[in-house]
Parts: structure tokens; sequence; C-alpha cells
């Protein structure tokens, strides 16, 4: 699994003029999943994302999670996180998991973020969302499950 994160003050994901969801302060979750991938990479991802470090402590550092500021995540499923542009112009996704796979991982994934205690908001699987988000910092890490 590939997760870019990034720090926001607030995000929110629509389709179709809809909103689905939104959040303050927290992560957006750009979720990629390979088809390799199965229950124990959903598990360790949301464990890492859930205590990962990078939100400001009282002297400007990098040292609280989002369980310490008591952030949420938004959390939008990205095939395209897994692009080859190596060759040609137009991006294979080749390496990108089915979406029969894909979504139950996505699933669980945002179940077990929300077991470790993060509220969790979601985007539609598979659809074309638009999402609007103010990336404090500007933090963005991209974070790929051993």
């Amino acid at each position: 699994m590939r997760a870019l994160v990034q720090r926001v003050r607030h995000a929110s994901v629509r389709v179709d003029q809809r909103q689905l969801g939104a959040i303050d302060e927290g992560l957006l979750v750009l979720l990629g999943v390979a088809p390799d991938d199965g229950p124990e990479q959903a598990r360790w991802l949301a464990g890492k994302l859930a205590r990962l470090r990078i939100f400001q402590d009282p002297e400007g550092r990098m040292n609280l999670s989002l369980l310490d500021v008591g952030g949420a995540a938004l959390v939008v499923s990205q095939f395209t996180l897994y692009a080859d542009c190596r060759r040609g112009n137009r991006p294979s996704f080749v390496r990108s998991a089915a979406p029969h796979e894909a979504e139950p991982l996505y699933d669980r994934f945002c179940e077990l973020l929300q077991e470790q205690g993060v509220p969790v908001e979601r985007g539609e699987f598979g659809a074309l969302m638009d999402i609007t988000l103010l990336n404090h910092g500007p933090v963005t890490i991209v974070v790929d499950t051993p």
C-alpha cells in the first residue's frame, strides 16, 4: 500500500456537487493499493499514520501525531499513486490492484484507522471526486508499506 499524506488545516471531498466527507485539522490520505497488498499492509499503515509525528509541538517542531492533536483523517482511494510513467507519455496502472481487490482493503484500512482512535471521513471508491484542502506547512509525505 502507498499513502500520500498531507497535513491539513481542513479538507473535503465532493462527488457531483455533493459533499461526502470533510475534516478540520488532520491528514488527507490518498491511498493506493497494489496487487500483492493484504490485511497486514492495511494494519501496518493504519498504525503508522495514526502515530506519524508530523504535527507541531509547542516549540514548533514536528513531534506530535494525529492521535496527539486529536485530528481526523480524510481517506480517498487513489489508484494513480502506482502509475508507471517510465515508458511513453500515457501512464500504465498495471502496478495498481484491480478495483475488486482494492476496495475491500481501502475499507479495511479506514476501519483500522478508526480502531486506532482516529475519526475517519471517506471519499467514494472509484468515483470522480473533487478534493479541496489547505495543506499546512506544506507537509506532504509518501508512506509505503514494507
